[in-house]
């Protein structure tokens, strides 16, 4: 047996503790992502409160409350910092490397001036802005009291993107897409050590929405997104942007060429879009995007590729919602392409799969769909039927379900797979309503529109 030199010995240890270092989280310092970091990232809303988002007509509620709620549904204040410490610590035991917190509805209202409001948004109201500013300042809130606790989780802001009028120019001169990245800059620039740094800058996101269209000629948002920041140099010097869209896995026409829906699907490079949620059913039939595999994208190229982004979810909504009529054929309230939160033994088979795909594919972002969304309609009417992992009456405590997975993920050893290897091996996947069978990958490999696609949420 040859032995290896000490000097290429030495060159594998140095590789192997840059890659430590690179995601090792410390509350002194922000977390220093590259190809190499494995980062978990945890979706979150900071939407709740008395004069912002209720749980009011929400099927699901949380197991926690303050007492400023009782009247108007139950639940709880976004923004007390006992439900802040308690979420942060359930992240910690969950595993979690950082959240991103969303602030992607109304951003112009929030934002932009009267004048604005009055030319441009007629639902915009005084009492509507109220209600959004403090969905904001919630969402902002996070900075200064995960700093206070000494967590050494990490925060990344998820912006609003998915109407045109975030880049229409308010009497200022400015947009509120600019306005909302000078918001959350300035938070980075008070609390650093919470940012997370991906190609030497402060990453964030962009939402787009769910459909997208393809085509640089129409001009569309995410297109005009990117012309916008490419035209203010200033902007891109300080930060690092990524757009993300919806249900990927039904969009065919954005997937890499040659690929077919039989195994995850990668996204075109030329758009790039990461997943703030896919859905994941092999086995489904409903015309004409079934089946669904979850989508990824890939950055660099020959031994230097690697997937940048994944998400998993606990459930996911078939093309028209969660609930379907029932029929002789079909019992049950659910639609034939759902991924139920259960199996029939009370697995949780869909995110199993999810996370085993997450293992092969070693993303450097994986994404978790999510914590705590709960407004129709993207939640449904039972624990089958709502994709929030924060511990709630329908469905009890699955922290641990998570945490289990993220331990697995963690401890998978090995390389990625090819991409292009991964559509012809074999994996387990789950029907309908979560057995777990058997399935074999053809060659190659998609993105779906389900009522929760445009994110028609309160607030």
């Amino acid at each position: 047996m040859r032995v290896p030199g000490v000097a290429s010995l030495i060159s594998v240890l140095l590789t192997a503790l840059a890659a430590a270092q690179s995601a090792t989280l410390s509350a002194s310092a922000p977390l220093v992502v590259d190809g190499n970091s494995h980062v978990v990232v945890m979706e979150y809303e900071s939407w709740f409160g008395p004069n912002a988002v209720t749980f009011q007509g929400t099927a699901a509620k949380p197991f926690l409350e303050t007492p400023d709620m009782q009247s108007v549904g139950g639940g709880y204040d976004s923004r007390n910092p006992s439900i802040i410490r308690t979420h942060v610590e359930w992240f910690e035991y969950m595993g979690i490397d950082a959240a991103l917190i969303d602030l992607t509805n109304n951003a112009s209202c929030i934002f932009n001036s009267d004048w604005f409001a009055k030319k441009y948004l007629t639902g915009c109201t005084p009492y509507f802005r109220f209600n959004n500013r403090n969905i904001r300042d919630n969402t902002g809130e996070n900075y200064e009291a995960w700093t206070a606790l000494g967590t050494a989780m990490k925060l990344i802001p998820l912006l609003d993107g998915g109407s045109e009028d975030v880049l229409y120019a308010d009497v200022d001169g400015k947009t509120s897409l600019e306005k909302e990245i000078d918001y959350f800059g300035g938070l980075m620039d008070r609390y650093p050590n919470l940012s997370v740094i991906y190609e030497g800058k402060p990453l964030m996101l962009i939402f787009l929405g769910a459909a997208q269209d393809p085509s640089k000629a129409d001009r569309p948002e995410w297109f005009e997104i990117r012309t916008f920041l490419y035209d203010h140099p200033e902007i891109l010097k300080k930060y690092t942007f990524r757009e993300m869209a919806g249900y990927l896995d039904s969009q065919p026409y954005l997937w890499a060429p040659g690929v077919r829906p039989v195994a995850p699907v990668e996204i075109d490079p030329e758009y790039g879009f990461w997943s703030w949620v896919d859905r994941l059913n092999p086995t489904c039939t409903v015309a004409p995007y079934c089946p669904y595999y979850p989508s990824y994208n890939v950055v660099g190229s020959g031994a230097d590729r690697r997937v940048e982004n994944f998400t998993a979810s606990i459930a996911t909504a078939g093309q028209n919602g969660w609930g379907c009529p029932a029929t002789t054929e079909k019992p049950n309230p659910y639609c034939p392409d759902d991924a139920l939160r259960y199996g029939p033994d009370k697995s949780y088979a869909t995110f199993d799969s999810f996370m085993e795909y997450a293992g092969e594919l070693k993303p450097i972002f994986l994404l978790i769909h999510q914590f705590n969304e709960f407004v129709q309609p993207d939640e449904g009417f039972d624990a089958n039927t709502d994709d929030d992992i924060e511990p709630a009456n329908l469905w009890g405590d699955d922290l641990g379900v998570v945490k289990r997975q993220i331990e697995i993920y963690r401890g998978r050893g090995g390389s990625a797979v090819n991409p292009g290897e991964l559509q012809s091996s074999r994996s387990t996947a789950f029907s309908p309503v979560g057995r777990r069978v058997s399935i074999k990958w053809g060659c190659c490999q998609g993105r779906s529109l389900a009522s929760p696609e445009d994110r028609l949420r309160s607030g």
